[in-house]
């Protein structure tokens, strides 16, 4: 499709050694393995058995690996690994490393199949006894450099850049980040000959080697800027005045060995492991040993890898024999980071692209895909808007290797006759709309969308590889070039390669056939093989099946709410957008009262200045560049006390509200419908929710006044009302299913007022004699502990003292027990498999779950506990949105769903159907699921959808 709107990573960095100069590449395996470790999900040799071998960080890591032979080219390359034992650097410290958690079980059993599939993908592995992975680099580095060669390191490691200079750089492709000495100097503050002695004095904790004590990175570059160097800090250390100066001097004993710990070595011994130094000739980049590795791919259960070994396979001197033009062999000349463009080849060697130009070519093809048991579609298009967007071409593959594509609407100068779009579209339509030939797509909702603006209403869409990668691998990216990435091992062309980017991006019927046709072809072949991928690991796990079809289910139903649309009252928010300007002149002219001089309102700056410097309030925290901040959060504290930040919050709101929704919602109507059509994209949230945009319809803040009014344009037509319905409780109601918390349980069973019924509990008193202020304090408790809240975050929303909120929170995991236990076996589960379950078994990954820095371990933690009830009630709504649906389609019923916001269902209905949904919509919404604690769904009807609540 025309760069369909995905979630997707960003390109890699492209760094620009000089051209002419040999090249090593050097990769830090111990940092590759840790990341492929941590980024992958948790596969194993037989899909869904727990018991059997890990191997997500040998897939990741073959991926990367790939990737980076890809994007760089090198004449030399090595991967190196920390070896086991000890280091130099243990004898010189006992302590050093000695906070670093022991490599995981699962991650131990990998490295040894890793350092094979790196040597058999062509790579010299190196693991050196007595050494660090980054002194055998830093000793590469220095050997490359007095032999005239570039040296580019692939790692995340800061400390490498301490190698840096005009020959050698670093590269982060995971972060896209490139360390040259302009990059070195840009991101610490000092240049890379002064990294060493800036390290010594920030220390390095991950290390536990210490530094100065209370010395950060600033003063670390300040005292080096002021100093010129460590060594002469020392020297002059009794001329550095505060504690700065006092701390300085206690650590001179230490920083001469803090130095030599935190010093990559240049000078090991290497001759026992690359034969022939100081030649680099033992490590020249290789090809992979094709056979072995269709072995090892086998042993492993990598049937996406041995499907790429079998038919996409292509030899590495023949894609440098095609992008040269000539035969080339490692030496200079060639651009180091070209993109590989391997048009030519592909189809030489095994890939059958065709380009449909003829109705005898159109009717093979037809013919084709009415015989095919599932066909992958893509569209090209005009537009990402998919309610504006025309078809410029579609392409279909029914078998990996061969695909076809059709332009229709290429109109650059010269371009091919094409066949008619419409009369290809009318042969198209009997089978796109036939529901028993089976389509595949990646974000189908688009496609869908697409053809619909032809007149064409797809049927039969029964996968979607973005989908099937959400559900299976909600935390990484979905997009077709990141799974093809991940799963093939295959990269795919560029949009921007195509159509240029920027101001100089060509729309999609200006780029020529040829180029189209190859693109097109490509993503319809990626998606069939990715799904073939991806799709036993579904089929094999009953409960991610289940929500895997509730995804392709709720696409149905989010393209049909999309498709209907909403009105706006356009004149309602004018006069709205009329009224809040006038208040928000009046606020200016307050605040410039306050302050005693006029300001900018929207200057962070010039609020500083008045707040802090004029007015003298207190400064509540400061931002990373060390002056006080003025964010919502300090002014939210500021206005307890104090007025203008009150006043300046009032502002702030007032100016978001109208900039995003009263000046803007009435023009984003469709010319063609006259209503708002939002986009909901399913495959962002890792709870399972929903997220709307252009416009985003669930920022709207209803907590105001000013922000129910403009829910207040949301209109239903003549002879219509606009009907909201949603869950009561739903996270409580959830939490007592998945606690099985008696009295919680108790409290819902019959029918109590639940926060009345935790008031009780809390409060020790009878439910009748609770006061409000009691059940105020018990709705927050409630809340706050499905949220992770602290006692301390309890005090604070309450406006009570820490020990008070604690023993609020005792009483209630005394009276709620089956709460408690919950949340702590919930976090022990957590920890150990990585991810929290739904109810019905959607999958929430915690990555941080186990991290060693503290507050990531504990929002991993809080989010652990939350996880499981958002993303159930998430389930419940998407359940309740394809249920309702289905039964309005059964029923042929004129009533349509027009939102989905957070857990509400709205419904744009007739006014001879206005008593069904009151009765019949709660019913369905309660009825989808059977939870321990019943499901309770209520509605409100009224002219426009402020109304209906």
């Amino acid at each position: 499709m025309s760069e369909t709107p995905s979630e997707s990573t960003p390109p890699g960095p492209a760094p620009t050694p000089a051209a002419g100069r040999k090249v090593l590449l050097l990769v830090d395996g111990s940092s590759y393995l840790y990341r492929a470790f941590h980024a992958m999900p948790d596969l194993r040799a037989v899909p869904g058995d727990p018991t059997s071998p890990a191997t997500g960080a040998i897939r990741g890591m073959i991926n990367m690996m790939q990737k980076l032979r890809k994007d760089v080219r090198a004449d030399y390359a090595a991967c190196v690994f920390d070896a086991p034992g000890k280091t130099f650097r243990d004898d010189l410290y006992p302590e050093y490393k000695a906070n670093r958690s022991p490599m995981p079980p699962d991650l131990r059993a990998q490295i040894e199949p890793i350092h094979e599939v790196v040597r058999l993908l062509g790579w010299k592995v190196l693991n050196v006894p007595g050494v660090e992975a980054d002194d055998v680099i830093g000793t590469l580095a220095c050997m490359a450099t007095q032999h005239d060669i570039e040296t580019v390191i692939s790692s995340g490691d800061k400390d490498l850049s301490q190698l840096v200079n005009e020959h050698v750089m670093v590269i982060d492709t995971m972060n896209d980040r490139k360390r040259d000495v302009a990059g070195v100097e840009a991101e610490f503050g000092v240049p890379p000959r002064l990294m060493v002695d800036y390290q010594t004095l920030v220390g390095d904790s991950v290390d536990n080697v210490p530094g100065v004590d209370k010395v950060g990175p600033k003063t670390a570059v300040k005292l080096l800027q002021e100093y010129g160097s460590l060594d002469a800090l020392v020297e002059r250390a009794a001329e550095v005045k505060g504690a700065v100066g006092e701390n300085l001097r206690r650590a001179l004993d230490w920083l001469p060995r803090g130095r030599a710990l935190l010093t990559i070595k240049k000078d090991c011994e290497l001759a026992e492991h690359i034969a022939g130094l100081p030649s680099l000739d033992d490590i020249v980049i290789g090809g992979q040993d094709t056979e072995a590795l269709k072995g090892f791919y086998e042993r492993y259960g990598f049937k996406g890898l041995v499907k790429q070994l079998e038919v996409h396979d292509v030899p590495p001197e023949l894609i440098e024999e095609h992008k040269s033009g000539k035969k080339v062999g490692p030496g200079p000349g060639a651009g180091l980071f070209d993109e590989p463009d391997l048009s030519g080849i592909s189809q030489a060697s095994n890939l059958q692209y065709d380009t449909i130009f003829t109705w005898a070519q159109f009717d093979d093809w037809l013919a084709r895909l009415e015989s095919a048991e599932l066909a992958a579609v893509d569209t090209e298009t005009s537009s990402l808007d998919e309610m504006l967007a025309e078809i410029i071409g579609v392409s279909f593959s029914v078998k990996p290797g061969e695909a076809a594509y059709i332009p229709l609407a290429h109109s650059y100068g010269d371009a091919p006759e094409q066949l008619p779009r419409d009369e290809v579209l009318a042969k198209l339509k009997p089978w796109l709309e036939n529901p028993e030939r089976k389509k595949l797509g990646q974000h189908v909702k688009y496609d869908r969308h697409v053809f619909a603006n032809h007149g064409i209403e797809v049927q039969g869409y029964v996968h979607d590889t973005m989908l099937e990668s959400y559900v299976l691998e909600v935390h990484k990216p979905h997009g077709l070039a990141s799974l093809a990435e991940r799963h093939l091992g295959r990269s795919g062309i560029d949009y921007e390669t195509i159509a240029g980017k920027g101001a100089h991006q060509i729309p999609f019927s200006q780029v020529s056939v040829e180029k189209a046709a190859e693109y097109s072809c490509e993503d319809s072949d990626q998606t069939l093989d990715v799904h073939q991928v991806l799709w036993p690991r579904l089929q094999a796990d009953s409960k991610l099946r289940f929500i895997y079809e509730l995804e392709i289910a709720s696409s149905e139903a989010l393209y049909r709410i999309e498709r209907n649309g909403v009105i706006i009252d356009g004149a309602m928010l004018a006069k709205q957008s009329a009224e809040l300007g006038q208040r928000m002149m009046q606020l200016e002219q307050e605040a410039h009262e306050l302050g005693g001089q006029p300001f900018n309102l929207g200057s962070p700056k010039q609020i500083g200045e008045i707040l802090f410097t004029k007015l003298g309030l207190p400064v509540v925290k400061k931002t990373p560049s060390g002056v006080p901040s003025t964010d919502e959060e300090v002014l939210e504290k500021l206005a307890e006390d104090y007025p203008l930040p009150a006043k300046l919050l009032e502002h702030r709101g007032l100016s978001k509200l109208k900039g995003t929704y009263t000046d803007k919602l009435a023009q984003m109507a469709h010319p063609r419908t006259g209503r708002v059509h939002t986009h909901y994209a399913q495959a962002v949230a890792i709870t399972g929710r929903l997220s709307s945009n252009d416009p985003n319809l669930q920022n709207i803040p209803v907590k105001t006044a000013e922000g129910r009014r403009v829910r207040e344009a949301f209109i239903a037509p003549p002879g219509h009302f606009i009907a909201s319905a949603d869950y009561s409780q739903i996270e409580l109601r959830i939490m007592a299913h998945l606690s099985e918390d008696a009295a919680l349980l108790r409290a819902f069973q019959e029918g109590m007022d639940v926060h009345r019924a935790t008031a009780a509990e809390v409060f020790g008193v009878a439910p009748g004699e609770v006061s409000s202020e009691q059940r105020r304090y018990a709705k927050v408790i409630n809340f706050g502990l499905i949220y992770g809240m602290s006692s301390f975050g309890l005090a604070r929303n309450l406006g009570i003292d820490n020990a008070a909120a604690k023993n609020y929170i005792q009483r209630y995991f005394e009276r709620y027990p089956g709460v408690k236990n919950y949340m702590d076996e919930t976090r022990l589960s957590a920890k150990s498999k990585g991810y929290v379950e739904t109810v019905f078994g959607r999958r929430l990954y915690l990555p941080e779950i186990n991290s060693p820095n503290g507050p990531r371990r504990g929002g991993a933690e809080r989010q652990a506990i939350n996880a499981p009830m958002q993303g159930t009630a998430a389930d419940l709504i998407k359940l309740s949105m394809v249920k309702v649906q289905n039964v309005l389609d059964a029923e042929r019923r004129r009533t349509k769903m027009i939102m989905q916001v957070h857990d509400e269902l709205v419904f744009e209905v007739p006014e001879d159907e206005v008593d069904w949904v009151r009765s019949e919509v709660p019913r369905l919404m309660a009825g989808v699921a059977e939870l321990r604690a019943p499901l309770l769904a209520e509605i409100g009807v009224g002219e426009n959808w402020e109304k209906a609540h």
